[in-house]
């Protein structure tokens, strides 16, 4: 499509990728391995876009693959209201892995709300094993953020472990809902209360068959990104 309005002499072209794919193949973590995330940046480029839109990349740096503007606009707006509303009381909010530790700060420093983290391994891909939760989380109603929930074994992993640590409830918020695999399976049979994601994905019938799933929509976001970015407005001032 990029290429088709290129050849058609748009004056500019911005793509608005709610979800970029490939994003977490972002660095070589065995040899002879690609990167992705870097092929698709430069094809994106290559193709003919001036500028991209996307949300909640998996690592910020992905936006130093492009030699366009980024705009990585965040769910964080999106997702705070519903916490704020729904659970804003004796909060916890978790993150599942140590690189996820800076947005679950934001998020309880917004809230008001205790921060802890799971202590995870990872064996293989799209395998993790939690091994403790590192923060007190007894008796309180624990959000587990994360970016996005594919296969859910990371998440599962992580409610059974809070659960271990004495949580009175448990909820999960990401903003991609992949839900690949046996992902729905897992979420219906854990501990999980409710599972808040956005629209970046559309729910296939499984996912949307699952009463766990909360869905958010990040149109009025995105719309106000797009206007801004069409205007030469700061689209950092939507998340001060």
């Amino acid at each position: 499509m990029i290429d088709a309005f290129k050849r058609s002499s748009a004056r500019r072209i911005t793509a608005v990728i709610p979800y970029f794919g490939y994003g977490r193949q972002d660095k070589k973590v065995a040899p002879r391995v690609p990167i992705s995330a870097k092929l698709v940046a430069d094809l994106l480029t290559v193709s003919g876009a001036n500028r991209i839109i996307t949300m909640d990349l998996h690592a910020g740096q992905i936006q130093g693959f492009f030699d366009i503007p980024v705009d990585n606009i965040f769910a964080a707006p999106v997702l705070i209201d519903h916490i704020r509303n729904n659970l804003n009381a004796n909060l916890a909010i978790v993150s599942p892995d140590a690189g996820g530790v800076e947005r679950a700060r934001a998020f309880a420093k917004r809230l008001d709300a205790d921060l802890a983290i799971i202590d995870k391994r990872r064996s293989a891909p799209n395998l993790a094993k939690a091994m403790a939760v590192i923060g007190d989380v007894t008796d309180k109603v624990v959000v587990i953020l994360d970016d996005m929930a594919d296969t859910a074994g990371t998440l599962t992993e992580a409610v059974e472990a809070i659960q271990n640590a004495g949580a009175k409830e448990i909820h999960a918020c990401c903003a991609h809902p992949v839900l690949s695999g046996p992902a729905i399976e897992r979420i219906t049979e854990s501990s999980l209360k409710s599972l808040v994601v956005t629209d970046t994905i559309p729910l296939n019938e499984n996912s949307a068959g699952c009463d766990k799933i909360v869905v958010l929509s990040i149109s009025e976001l995105v719309g106000e990104a797009i206007i801004r970015s069409y205007r030469g407005d700061s689209v950092t001032s939507l998340f001060v």
